[in-house]
């Protein structure tokens, strides 16, 4: 008997993609993340800012894959409209989600509040629960195998962090960290050079100021354990030979 091969699929939506004005990064970074989470990205589709192309991209993906992620389309302003489509598809009202609503009133606390267009950020199909943002205010959406991500690389990497080892199907993700007092812009190469070299492995970098000081945590995942220890191994001796002090487990 073969072991089954979950898949899923990413929606990219928005014109500002097919115009050419802004270069799509989710793909591959979506691709990464899957493979460090025992899943395979079996397809990718582009779609322009229009609810019956949404929703019929979404009906298609949903219902041959395993899971389905969107990128694009639930900022403040009226042409996002990737909400209104998903509901559409899945025949739900949108609501107001009282914890998103709460997530916004905190973060734009001092920043002038919630605002109309603020809120539409609050608004998901009915039903859904909320992924963690820790980059903005604003959370992702999931709805049965679907997940409403943001279009900003960073901030979709975010909702990803947030999701990690948390979908059925997958291989466990096993983690180890590594710690250095450093900007995470002196080593950002480097991390990225790391791992490249590992293949089906992530590399994720928490900045942070303490005690005066600009420091980092660096989580390593993987699903296997060899895999996990080559990469912090090799991490380590990197960071090492640039002249940094390592912390094994973490700062």
């Amino acid at each position: 008997m073969t072991e089954r091969t979950w898949t899923a699929a990413l929606l990219v939506i928005g014109d500002e993609i097919l115009s050419g004005r802004t270069q799509d990064r989710n793909v591959a970074q979506l691709a990464s993340w899957l493979n460090v989470q025992g899943i395979r990205l079996a397809e990718v589709r582009i779609v322009a800012d229009r609810q019956e192309a949404i929703v019929e991209a979404v009906n298609a993906l949903r219902s041959r894959n395993d899971y389905c992620f969107t990128t694009g389309g639930i900022g403040p302003t009226h042409d996002d409209i990737t909400v209104d489509a998903i509901a559409a598809a899945l025949e739900l009202p949108v609501v107001v989600h009282p914890e998103a609503r709460a997530m916004l009133e905190a973060h734009y606390a001092d920043r002038g509040g919630v605002t109309e267009g603020r809120l539409r950020m609050a608004r998901v199909p009915e039903g859904a629960s909320l992924i963690a943002n820790r980059q903005s205010g604003a959370p992702g959406i999931r709805v049965g195998n679907l997940f409403i991500l943001a279009g900003v690389p960073h901030i979709a990497a975010a909702m990803l962090d947030a999701l990690t080892g948390t979908l059925e199907g997958g291989l466990p993700v096993l983690s180890g960290t590594l710690g250095c007092w450093v900007g995470e812009s002196e080593v950002a190469e480097l991390l990225r050079d790391a791992e490249r070299t590992h293949a089906g492995v992530s590399v994720g970098s928490y900045p942070f100021f303490r005690e005066g000081r600009v420091g980092a945590n660096f989580v390593v995942r993987a699903t296997a354990q060899p895999l996990l220890d080559a990469c912090l191994n090799d991490l380590d001796a990197r960071l090492t030979d640039a002249g940094y002090t390592v912390v094994p487990g973490g700062i």
